[in-house]
This record gives C-alpha cells, structure tokens and sequence, in this order.
C-alpha cells in the first residue's frame, strides 16, 4: 500500500440475494486490512427483486464513494442479467467474478420479453478474466440457499489482499451468531473455487 491506487469493485444482485450484507463484509475486510474504504449502495425495490449496485472503492485514500464509469477493476455479481447490466462500467483490463443464477426479470416472467442467452460467452468476450461460481450449488452443499453471498466472497477472496483470518473476522462481526457456522462453510467452498 505504498501508492494511492485505488481498487473499484463494483457489486450487481437482485433484491434479497444478500449484496448488501456482501458489501459490508468486504468493506470491513479491507478496513481490518488498513485501507481507506468507501461504499456506496443504490437499490431501487429490492424487497421486490429490484436491481442493487453497491460501489466499494479501497486504497490509502480514497475520496468518492461512486466509481466513475468504465472504472471497475472487479464486477462481482449475484445473478447473470444483473452482471451483464453493469459490464460496460468494467475495466477492459478488469475481472468479474459471477454467480450462475439466472432470475427472470418482471418482463420475462409475464412473456414479454426472453432472457438474454450466452450471457457467460459474452462477458468473455468483454473482459479477459471471468469466473462463473455455482453459487447456489455450493450454498445449498453448505447448508443454506440463501449463503450464497458468501460462497461469492470465498470465490473473491483469494484475488485481495487480506488474509484468510481477517476475512473470518469480518463475517463473524457482521453475521449473528446462530448463522456464522453455516456462512463460514459456505465462504470456504467458495474459497476453494476460486
């Protein structure tokens, strides 16, 4: 951390799949680590399944919460559609670390509309470094569909700089109790994918 580069990971999920409770997570981490951090969250109707974007940016110091746009050095999405959505505010040179789940949008559901296909083929074809993680396949193998936040921050994790402990740290500070086993599992089975 000699330089003031600045880290922009950009989050895109669908109302209820835990990004902001994600976003938190990291940003601590990268507190405990010794960064300046700072987030931003824009989430329309997320009870409903709305589209939420959380802008974490790290570094020694760092001034805005909001990621210009094309700056994103890490897309790191919960639901394929939503991915996509946000890939022109990637780097070319960024990565996106994405969940396999699709989740039908209102005009899919009601047959207006079809949902894209190859979304995978074409975030290869934008961004050279792509992981497609079966977040739901190893939430449920952990114990809890709804962990799938943090299969996704084990799959991240091993891209930055803290360490394993301060990642364990950070959950157990902002998971309840009753919960941290079955998300420690779950963060651990992403870790191992990624």
């Amino acid at each position: 951390m000699t330089d003031n580069k600045i880290t922009n990971i950009m989050m895109a999920g669908v109302g209820g799949q835990g990004t902001l409770l994600a976003s938190e997570i990291l940003s601590e981490v990268l507190m405990q680590a010794g960064y300046d951090v700072k987030k931003a969250e824009v989430h329309g109707m997320a009870q409903r399944g709305g589209s939420v974007v959380s802008h974490v940016r790290f570094g020694k110091k760092v001034y805005s919460p909001i990621i210009p746009e094309g700056e994103a050095d890490v897309l790191f999405g919960f639901e394929l559609l939503e991915t996509y959505r946000y890939l022109p505010q990637v780097k070319k040179t960024g990565a996106v670390v994405v969940n396999n789940l699709r989740i039908a949008p209102p005009s899919v559901a009601l047959g207006k509309a079809e949902y894209p296909q190859d979304i995978d083929r074409k975030l290869k074809q934008r961004v050279d470094k792509v992981r497609i993680v079966d977040g739901l396949g190893l939430a449920e193998q952990a114990g809890n569909s709804k962990a799938i936040n943090t299969v996704l921050l084990g799959a991240l994790s091993n891209t930055l700089e803290p360490s394993h402990e301060q990642w364990i740290a950070a959950i157990k500070s902002l998971v309840p109790e009753r919960f941290q086993d079955l998300n420690l599992k779950a963060f651990e089975l992403g870790r191992q994918v990624g």
